[in-house]
């Protein structure tokens, strides 16, 4: 048990964001099928579970708040809507009226790393918006509506948020003509940044935490204290938070039992089809 312990604590991170990314991009790079990729996806989602269940930072948010089912439904029609955006992209690149001038020459962990480079700038972008534009916050909001963090928190996105994310996320990358085996794996490598920023794992980062934004950094974004969850935006990275301002790497308190969610909304609805509607109301 100990040496679980210390594995969730100084491995799980490395091992989610380096290890798994290292092997999909062997398995893409050796023309391996894509499926292979969503069973990695799937072993990714056991190791957060587990790693949870070893060593939480908070031992109440492993136990359901009635949202169990609600917040597997959202990561189902997450990844659903992956596929059918990397699907799609083959047709769009298509009609782009120029020739494609992404550098497919390079290495495809090279192209990986410049693609999460740019992701990561127009993800943290539309992020910052959204906690500014009301009629984009209606539909975010969706995914601070949450009593607890643990890693399914990460999937939790309203489809028409998800649908903005992918356009305009993406939409520098479609340009530029980005092909197919990267976009898998920048789905997955997203998927698995999502699952490591929500994780209700105790893990440590040293350093590291300066520069990247899971753990303790995206815990504060969460709190429903009152507005001083409006920091912390980035998806990957801190830099982008460093030079909107809007970076806080720490707190006199830790957030805990009662600290998550919207300020002013503890009884946020936790059922799919009510949050699918709740921003029209």
């Amino acid at each position: 048990m100990a040496a679980a312990r210390c594995f969730a604590r100084f491995g799980y991170v490395p091992t989610m964001l380096v290890g798994l990314n290292a092997f999909a991009v062997c398995l893409v790079g050796g023309g391996y099928s894509y499926a292979w990729i969503g069973l990695l996806f799937g072993a990714a989602v056991g190791l957060s579970l587990l790693m949870e269940g070893v060593l939480p930072y908070e031992q109440t948010w492993n136990r359901s708040h009635e949202d169990a089912g609600k917040d597997a439904t959202h990561g189902v029609v997450y990844e659903i809507a992956n596929v059918a955006a990397i699907l799609l992209l083959p047709l769009i690149t298509f009609f782009l009226p120029w020739r494609t001038v992404w550098p497919s020459f390079l290495p495809i962990g090279v192209q990986l790393l410049l693609a999460i480079a740019v992701a990561d700038f127009s993800m943290t972008m539309i992020h910052y918006c959204s906690h500014r534009v009301s009629w984009l916050w209606r539909v975010h909001a969706i995914h601070h509506g949450v009593h607890r963090l643990y890693s399914f928190n990460g999937l939790v996105r309203h489809p028409l948020h998800q649908a903005l994310d992918l356009a305009v996320g993406t939409f520098p990358l479609v340009l530029a003509g980005l092909p197919v085996e990267v976009a898998v794996l920048l789905a997955f490598a997203i998927s698995v940044q999502l699952l490591v920023q929500h994780s209700n794992v105790d893990y440590a980062l040293g350093p590291f935490q300066l520069f990247l934004a899971v753990g303790p950094v995206h815990r504060l974004h969460h709190v429903n204290w009152d507005c001083e969850g409006d920091v912390n935006f980035g998806l990957f990275f801190t830099c982008w938070d460093w030079l909107l301002g809007t970076l806080k790497l720490d707190s006199e308190r830790s957030p805990r039992v009662g600290d998550i969610g919207i300020e002013g909304r503890p009884q946020f609805p936790q059922h799919y089809v009510t949050q699918l509607v709740l921003p029209f109301k």
